[in-house]
């Protein structure tokens, strides 16, 4: 938890170096809203992995804490800063065209949580990720009283009706604030964060194949693809031949035109469960989880190890079921399959080895026979006479020597024929040898034992 406490300590020390330049901007609206956006960095905090994010990354971001409908370009761990973009084209121009992954955050609607989140994400797809603010405002306290955010799921829609407060007292013109003409009195039809996530998929110079949401962040996916089925169903379409989405934390309802979306949740996640918009399909449980993802917190979600885990198993899934099998498999089907070979089913070429396998044991004999005559022969008379007559040394020679012949063809007819089981040992059938010793205090006893 140190490196959780150091980063929002750093955010709001940060933060706070920047207060007075914003109340000479926007003093009534900005004053009123610093202890709710306090709270909501608070909160993300708790349920996002903000350690993942560095100290020059969490300094750039302070003074936009909150800024909804701001951009962000996260880049995974070690591979550089990210960037903040305030418009779609800003968004483009700083390499946009390359990042073909989105995602979109919930809870407090905070910055640091929306990066914090794209970083996780980034690091499972080791790639950049586009990251969407969803920020807090006027409207979103009022409708906050009205419970849309605890109760984001069934009473979700009432903050677009309080965006227009915004709009009237002023905010920073982010995302895709310009797509209304507001000024002439042409009512948003939705809050900015939304706005901003269906121009970057209406968009036909970006290009996204995954996006992903968590919290409420998957209640503005799901709203930007509902708008867009109405305002360019064409563009809907297209989208729909690759576009995949994956929602952490809840279930949400798309487009028939889209992919029915993977939900990923906690099998404790009471909190998700409460705001779920679509019926449990398409879902994976993670055991003993709930609604944070904040690895500092027992019970958290692992965005990076759960989405790498789904992203790597989707091909397998996928492979045609012609792929060649394994080694494994492939000797597994043939003991199941094969049927026992008869005798006239032998190989011709083990039959016209037996000749060479004998002929190779008579050599071996020959050899071994050799060899024990000239050791024999190298042994004095005297020795002999007093230790071993020839009769008692010929016995134990050849049977020595048969047993050598009989193990040499054994090993040549297991190297040719391995599908033959191996003959017993020739140890195993000879009978044990008395020593000279043992032979000779044995008569010695019997000539003491008879009787006079």
């Amino acid at each position: 938890m140190f490196n959780t406490a150091f980063t929002f300590g750093l955010t709001q020390f940060a933060r706070s170096l920047s207060l007075p330049e914003r109340l000479q901007k926007r003093p009534f609206r900005n004053a009123t809203l610093e202890p709710w956006r306090f709270r909501n960095s608070s909160l993300d905090a708790m349920f996002y992995d903000i350690k993942t994010l560095t100290a020059d990354e969490a300094f750039y971001i302070s003074d936009s804490i909150a800024a909804e409908g701001m951009l962000m370009i996260v880049p995974p761990t070690g591979q550089g800063m990210l960037m903040m973009c305030d418009s779609i084209d800003e968004y483009i121009l700083r390499g946009g065209r390359d990042v073909h992954v989105m995602a979109v955050a919930g809870i407090g609607g905070s910055a640091t949580g929306a990066a914090a989140f794209a970083r996780n994400i980034a690091n499972a797809v080791d790639a950049p990720v586009a990251a969407v603010v969803s920020g807090y405002g006027l409207g979103d306290m009022i409708s906050e009283a009205l419970g849309s955010n605890f109760l984001f799921g069934p009473l979700g829609f009432l903050r677009h009706n309080f965006e227009m407060i915004d709009d009237l007292v002023g905010r920073p013109k982010l995302g895709a604030y310009t797509r209304y003409d507001v000024t002439a009195g042409a009512p948003r039809k939705s809050s900015l964060d939304t706005d901003t996530v269906e121009a970057l998929l209406m968009n036909e110079a970006l290009d996204f194949q995954l996006v992903t949401g968590h919290s409420k962040g998957n209640l503005i996916i799901a709203e930007a693809l509902h708008s867009l089925e109405s305002d360019a169903p064409e563009r809907l379409a297209t989208l729909g031949q690759s576009l995949k989405v994956i929602s952490f934390s809840t279930r949400i309802s798309v487009p028939a035109a889209i992919e029915p979306p993977l939900a990923i949740m906690g099998e404790l996640d009471w909190y998700g469960e409460l705001n779920a918009t679509a019926p449990a399909s398409h879902l994976i449980r993670v055991p003993r989880s709930g609604h944070s993802t904040n690895t500092d917190v027992p019970g958290a979600l692992k965005i990076t190890s759960l989405l790498r885990d789904v992203l790597s198993e989707t091909p397998k899934q996928q492979a045609p079921a012609t792929a060649e099998a394994s080694p494994q498999e492939a000797a597994l089907h043939l003991v199941e399959t094969s049927e026992p070979i008869e005798a006239s089913d032998q190989p011709e070429h083990l039959s016209e080895q037996v000749p060479e396998v004998a002929e190779a044991s008579t050599i071996a004999t020959e050899e071994l026979a050799a060899t024990e005559e000239l050791a024999v022969q190298a042994i004095p008379e005297e020795t002999l006479e007093t230790v071993q007559p020839e009769a008692e040394i010929a016995a134990p020679v050849e049977e020595l020597a048969e047993a050598s012949a009989l193990e040499a063809t054994d090993i040549l007819v297991a190297e040719t024929k391995p599908d033959i089981a191996p003959a017993a040992t020739p140890e195993a059938s000879l009978k044990p040898v008395p020593s000279f010793k043992s032979r000779r205090s044995a008569k010695s006893n019997a000539r003491n034992n008879r009787k006079p």
